[in-house]
């Protein structure tokens, strides 16, 4: 019983943490393309307060960046992080990386994926790679981060890839937890926020179901979500969430997708 103790009382005090929401702009990328800057303003008007850029926002000038900044700020939203693949952590991707997130005000980088990995010791590389860039942007108050989806998970020459990603990074390189692929693969989502206590700064909310996969709105799949909410508030250190829904194109329109999950979060954190 007094192991449960913190999750109890996380539970109680969950509405005064008030973690804020956000959403993975992924999410809305259709859109986005159209239009990037009324786009993101459409999710502050929402309700939003936190959104994630992702890939091609490295093909962005710095004057885009400004531009975006200033949408951002009248929308009363902030940009914690971004989503990033390979490009973004070569020498000169990486400066230009961290320009443009300095401009929004981001201050993490995250590695959206791994590169082909066919062997354990392929994920010790990336452990490694993580490593470095973080002794890089650690100087300038800036991290990096790891996005699971599910090949993580599963076990590799005996070992699980998140555990190696895990032990081998510093503990302010960012586990990044997307909670809906750790489901499906059949990961338990609260021994892996426990296993690694103030390191899930954020969580990509989600969500997934067995007879209807991705394509369910956040909230209306399987995930456990209070019991996750508990646990990363009492133990994994969450600073912000992030809503993701991949499918809103073809269920109804991405932005009314997006303010479905939204509305769907105001009613399990009430």
């Amino acid at each position: 019983m007094a192991a449960a103790a913190p999750f109890a009382a996380s539970s109680a005090l969950r509405g005064a943490k008030n973690v804020p929401v956000g959403l993975e702009l992924y999410s809305v990328r259709g859109e986005l393309a159209k239009d990037l800057l009324g786009t993101v303003a459409a999710v502050g008007k929402m309700g939003y307060q936190v959104v994630e850029f992702y890939a091609p926002y490295l093909e962005w000038t710095p004057e885009t960046a400004r531009s975006v900044r200033k949408v951002l700020d009248d929308s009363g939203l902030k940009c914690r992080s971004t989503h990033n693949n390979g490009p973004s952590f070569t020498p000169d991707g990486l400066k230009k990386a961290i320009e443009l997130n300095q401009i929004v005000g981001s201050t993490c980088l995250v590695m959206a994926s791994a590169p082909r990995a066919t062997a354990i010791d392929d994920w010790k590389r990336l452990a490694d790679q993580l490593t470095a860039v973080s002794a890089q942007l650690k100087p300038l108050g800036m991290a990096t981060g790891y996005h699971n989806h599910q090949v993580e998970w599963r076990p590799l020459d005996g070992k699980r890839p998140m555990d190696v990603i895990a032990a081998g990074t510093p503990k302010d390189v960012v586990l990044q937890f997307d909670v809906g692929t750790c489901l499906e693969v059949g990961a338990d989502p609260i021994a892996w926020i426990g296993a690694n206590p103030g390191r899930i700064k954020s969580v990509h909310c989600k969500d997934w179901a067995l007879d209807r996969g991705y394509s369910v709105a956040f909230g209306e799949g399987d995930a456990p979500w209070k019991k996750i909410f508990d646990a990363v508030e009492a133990t994994g250190g969450v600073e912000y969430y992030l809503i993701e829904q991949e499918t809103g194109a073809t269920s109804g329109g991405e932005l009314p997708m997006v303010q479905r999950c939204l509305d769907n979060w105001k009613k399990l954190r009430a």
